[in-house]
This record gives C-alpha cells, structure tokens and sequence, in this order.
C-alpha cells in the first residue's frame, strides 16, 4: 500500500520546514522543503547578477539541479552540486525569493520537481503551493498560520543564531512584503487548499504543533492501512 502525502502549507515564518522536518523524521517519511528550492533558484540568479526579467530567469533553469541529500542527520540542499544550505537563507535571498517565486516558468519548473520527489509517497512536503498545486490530492493538507508578531519573533531568532544581523522593523516590511506577493501572485497564489485543516501556530511550542500533525497523520495512515511507520 502507499504511503500517504501529507502537505504543509502556510505563510513564511508558520513553522513550516521545522515542524515538516520533524514530523517526517517522526514517521520515517522523507522530507522535502519546497522553499529551499525556490530560494536556490533566486540565489542562482543574484549570483549571475542578471536583471530581473522574466525571460531571463526562463532560460537559466536549464543550467539549475537542486538536490537534497541527508548529511549526519541534516537535510542539506544542493544547487549543481554545490551546498548551499546556508546562503540561500541570506538576507538578500529573501528579499528576491517571492518575485522569483512568482515567475510562471520557475513556478511550472520546480512544481515537476516537486511531484517526481513524493510520486512514490511516504513523504511530508511543505509550501506555499502544495496541497493547492503540487499535490492536490494530498490525503493530508495543513494550513499553518501565525500572527505577524509572532514570525518576526521567530525570523529574528533565526538569523541571530546565523550570526545575521538585522532590524526588527526591516524582517517585518520582508515578511509583510511577502506575503502580500505570494498571495496575490497571478500563479499558484498562496491560500489555504480545500480540505485543508487550519493550525494557528501562534501560541504553539513545534513539538506540540507537530504533536497535533502527526495524530492527524496516523489517523490517515490507518485508514488507508498503509505500512507501519516509525511512530514514537
């Protein structure tokens, strides 16, 4: 029997890639960080120093491979071979991610990516677009949301233990910017996908988020009597 999808979608600073890395570490599954590739793309761009036009960005995804390989425990992402797991975290990544992101062409590209990495199951994917586009059909879609405090809080901390220094106010314009991009983008915008089940964050530790996530899922998995997960 196959194993399940469980897709993990939300604004930037939810608690997204924490809770999906070890929700999937809690079921055996595999995890995949959509956001990880988009920002590769985005860093692949800024590194070329090319303008920011659509055409442009088009005819470089031919030169991107975006791989993730799982290091001493640590899911580490791969841009033509290259680590880059902590670059495309920068500053300046995020400042560009959501146009880049917006791009049809990259949009189109990454979501073919995406469905060969989970079309066998078995894996916790999270995004923006997941159980909206990717896999629509996920047997569980989750919305994470928080308040806009609360993910400037938890941005900055990020960044402090990155050794990145920077203002409240400028991670607050990033993220309010940022969502207001991604969901009014013309393609694949973010919102919360039919039958997807709303968790606010806000006042949520991650192991009590991925807690209530990983009931869900065993639930799902009972149900489709799939095979025995590594539950704890």
């Amino acid at each position: 029997m196959k194993k399940i999808i469980i897709a993990i979608d939300g604004p930037a600073g939810s608690g997204k890639s924490t809770t999906a890395r070890l929700l999937a570490q809690r079921l055996g599954y595999i995890y995949i960080d959509t956001g990880a590739m988009y920002r590769a793309v985005t860093l692949y761009w800024l590194e070329k120093k090319l303008p920011l036009d659509e055409q442009i960005i088009c005819n470089l995804l031919d030169e991107i491979s975006i791989s993730f390989r799982n290091e001493d425990g640590e899911l580490r992402i791969f841009l033509n071979n290259n680590d880059v797991s902590e670059k495309i975290r920068s500053p300046e990544v995020t400042n560009f991610v959501s146009p880049i992101s917006a791009i049809k062409c990259v949009r189109e590209f990454l979501v073919s990516e995406q469905r060969k990495l989970g079309a066998n199951g078995g894996i916790v994917m999270d995004g923006r677009d997941i159980g909206t586009v990717v896999f629509p059909n996920a047997e569980l879609k989750i919305y994470l949301v928080a308040s806009v405090d609360e993910r400037v809080r938890r941005r900055l901390l990020e960044l402090k233990q990155k050794g990145v220094e920077i203002s409240p106010e400028e991670v607050r314009r990033q993220i309010v910017e940022r969502d207001r991009i991604d969901s009014t983008r013309q393609h694949s915008p973010l919102r919360k996908a039919d039958g997807a089940i709303e968790i606010d964050t806000t006042n949520l530790t991650i192991p009590e988020q991925v807690d209530i996530i990983y009931k869900m899922a065993l639930e799902k998995i009972r149900e489709r009597g799939a095979p025995e997960i590594f539950g704890f």
